[in-house]
């Protein structure tokens, strides 16, 4: 690698580092925002908080990494455009193939960057995710239930503590379960504590009543009781039970799912759209890279516009990336859209290596041009300013 290949991988990796974790970091701040809960409603310390939201920082990259590629390659030729530096090479002798060598270099760091991701990493962090959740869950009558607030621990279930005694007593307790839409039940207990045995969790409470409010009935059911277990074992199940979802999955356990998985056998469409994602996944810098210096890597003068150039890069760019999403959503049920989205991948790659190639300068239409120049002709008269020949 010469001297100026060096100079424009240098620069051109510069660039994407600080493109992608100004976006990583915009966006995970957005992501970070809705777990908030974490602190507030859940009783988790601000150190669980970071840690839980860091770690869906890896498949923000995974996403972002292409597009980041994007605008580092627009942003190095531009500037090389800027200070001539492309005219200049191509008299040189350097051909736009020639010139693509640093970025294509680039664009194999960040292939390579995003294959470990999509095959290990980002499958890694979802399942730390899920189980950490889980942890919490089955610690919550230690992080959630506070003296002397309100708790929802699922959708129509309440519960509040007066105090916390000690050796694990609770004291004042009051649960409020609408679970079942047919019937409401009010717990009221003046002590309890947390029993788990090998049937699950339950919450053991003494000297209470219960009150249960039947639809259809006028008169509630009241009890009066000694000692009462509730079931907790839906949130004390401590991470044992955790089913790992289609993202918690790594590339070799998508490529060879267990024939008794019972996630496989459920939904086995969603395994091998997921997993023609992830091995796509360190092609599309390579598709956005070569469409991008397509539309931006021929040598122009300073006096060419290179707006067209940039807006088509970003359409075509765009209109990839989406059709990609699209052939991965009906990839589920069709598995004929895997083709066409392996085929549309190709066909990208190879019409703008074909453009570069062949040194093609993207211009405007010669009509839309004259359009232009003639509603800025009208605009200008409109206000009174002369018009620049």
């Amino acid at each position: 690698m010469g001297s100026i290949d060096r100079y424009i991988f240098r620069t051109t990796l510069a660039s994407f580092a600080l493109v992608l974790v100004s976006l990583t970091g915009v966006i995970w701040i957005t992501q970070a925002l809705r777990g908030i809960d974490l602190m507030t409603s859940q009783g988790q310390t601000i150190l669980t908080f970071l840690g839980i939201t860091s770690l869906v920082i890896p498949a923000l990259v995974l996403i972002i990494s292409p597009i980041a590629l994007m605008i580092a390659i627009s942003h190095t030729l531009n500037k090389l455009a800027t200070d001539s530096e492309i005219i200049v090479m191509n008299a040189a002798g350097f051909s736009p193939f020639r010139l693509f060598y640093p970025f294509f270099y680039a664009t194999c760091v960040v292939a390579l960057l995003v294959a470990f991701i999509a095959a290990y990493l980002a499958p890694d962090g979802m399942r730390r995710i899920k189980q950490w959740d889980a942890e919490i869950t089955a610690d919550v009558l230690t992080n959630i239930l506070q003296p002397g607030r309100f708790a929802q621990l699922d959708k129509n279930l309440t519960i509040r503590i007066r105090e916390r005694q000690p050796g694990g007593i609770l004291a004042g307790i009051f649960i409020d379960d609408r679970r079942d839409a047919n019937e409401r039940v009010s717990i009221v207990a003046e002590q309890g504590e947390v029993v788990k045995n090998e049937n699950g969790s339950f919450l053991v409470l003494k000297d209470g009543n219960l009150q249960r409010f039947e639809t259809g009935k006028r008169d509630p059911a009241l009890v009066a009781f000694g000692r009462y277990g509730f079931d907790m074992s839906k949130f004390g199940n401590q991470g044992r039970d955790v089913t790992l979802g289609i993202r918690e999955r790594y590339l070799w356990e998508l490529f060879a799912p267990a024939e008794d998985d019972p996630v496989y056998k459920q939904i086995p469409g969603q395994f091998r759209s997921a997993l023609h994602d992830s091995l796509l996944a360190p092609v599309y810098p390579f598709a956005f890279a070569v469409l991008t210096f397509a539309f931006l890597g021929a040598p122009r003068t300073t006096r060419q516009s290179r707006n067209f150039s940039i807006g088509s890069s970003i359409l075509a760019v765009f209109g990839l990336r989406m059709a990609g999403f699209a052939c991965s959503v009906m990839a589920v049920k069709s598995p004929g859209a895997v083709l066409v989205q392996y085929a549309m991948v190709a066909g990208a790659i190879g019409i703008g290596l074909w453009m570069i190639v062949g040194g093609i300068v993207v211009e405007p239409p010669p009509g839309l041009v004259e359009a232009i120049n003639r509603s800025n002709a009208r605009i200008a008269r409109l206000f009174g300013r002369p018009v620049t020949a």
